[in-house]
């Protein structure tokens, strides 16, 4: 067979396919943002103009913001595109949904707690006041000096026994030890407390209250998250730091002192903040060890003393029908001062994370 034939016998090429665009359209810059906050005037609308509840308006806004943002971007983005936007609306009123609790509690407690939030608040307790005025000097030393004492007995456990668990702790022992950290970081508060109220009275007979009994049931609850946090922070140390302290034949203890623990403080001290946070506002357990008191008490050791949860609720519970409006105000600025003590303490641990870290190069 000639070489002419075969070429006149090779098929013909395929036709040509139509010419496909490697870009779509795209929205807008502005189009989501513009869509959303459509939607959330319209809620607010709704809310303030109708008088509709607030979750469904927040709930509404998000469905019809992300059908609207989906149905433009499929047309204009095609499918693909409109699905990536479906998933980030989605995603995002999720977020903001969530928030929505957060931001009502705190509107509520400053709006409320700014009524009595003033000097006579911080510097007179409620020895002989009946009616209006008096205020929570004494609930807000009681805090601190309970809280303080909590955490001076906690995080020194809490983080030995995060230690010896990741550094030292191997076989049945270490085992036990986890699962009663993982036991008690379920226990109720009012377990807590009922406890140590029980504890205490088999050494001082019924009936008995003081600072530092509420001290050690806040401890009880304290200890857990010490313990868990300190322990995910260690770690996260890399190993390669530990292997290159014992290459310089540095002592274990001296390599946990020196190497493992300040890689790890910044997440330690959040962790502890963490845990004092978890704490400061309990009322059932300071409300069975402490109880409250309408003066000045100093002595952790030594009868009742006032704490800022245990004011605020008792303040709220026993409120007179003559006087309840001051009252009231007065449990508000309470709970709106422990709101503040918290945000204070997660700077102070921002502040010793950042003191406190590891220098690394830039």
């Amino acid at each position: 067979m000639s070489t002419e034939t075969t070429l006149d016998k090779t098929p013909p090429p395929p036709d040509v396919l139509p010419p496909v665009p490697l870009s779509r359209g795209s929205l807008p810059r502005g189009a989501a943002p513009g869509v959303l906050l459509a939607f959330v005037v319209v809620a607010a609308a709704l809310w303030q103009l109708a008088d509709a509840n607030p979750a469904v308006c927040g709930i509404g806004a998000a469905l019809g913001y992300s059908v609207v943002i989906y149905a433009w971007s499929r047309a204009v983005e095609g499918p693909r595109g409109a699905f990536d936007r479906l998933v980030t609306a989605i995603v995002s009123s999720a977020f903001v949904l969530a928030l929505l609790p957060l931001v009502s509690v705190l509107t509520t407690v400053v709006d409320r707690g700014l009524e009595r939030f003033d000097s006579e608040f911080f510097n007179n307790s409620m020895l002989g006041v009946v009616n209006e005025g008096g205020g929570a000097s004494h609930a807000v030393t009681g805090t601190l000096i309970i809280t303080g004492i909590a955490a001076l007995m906690s995080v020194p456990i809490g983080m030995m026994t995060a230690i010896y668990l990741i550094e030292y702790g191997r076989g049945r022992l270490a085992r036990y030890i986890t699962f009663f950290v993982d036991v008690m970081t379920g226990i109720p508060s009012i377990v807590a407390g009922l406890f140590v109220y029980a504890l205490f009275e088999l050494f001082y007979g019924p009936g008995i209250r003081m600072g530092f009994m509420g001290s050690v049931a806040l401890s009880v609850l304290m200890i857990p998250v010490v313990v868990r946090s300190t322990e995910e922070m260690l770690k996260l140390v890399p190993n390669e730091l530990r292997e290159a302290s014992y290459a310089l034949a540095v002592p274990k203890w001296r390599t946990i002192l020196k190497v493992v623990l300040p890689t790890a403080i910044a997440g330690i001290a959040t962790g502890v903040t963490l845990a004092i946070a978890r704490v400061i506002g309990e009322t059932a357990p300071l409300l069975i060890t402490v109880g409250i008191t309408r003066g000045d008490n100093f002595d952790p050791f030594n009868e009742r003393m006032a704490t800022l949860s245990v004011y605020s609720y008792t303040q709220y519970q026993n409120a007179p029908g003559f006087a309840r409006e001051a009252f009231v105000d007065r449990a508000w600025a309470a709970a709106l001062t422990l709101i503040l003590i918290v945000m204070a303490l997660n700077l102070v641990a921002r502040l010793i994370a950042r003191l406190f870290a590891p220098k690394t190069r830039s």
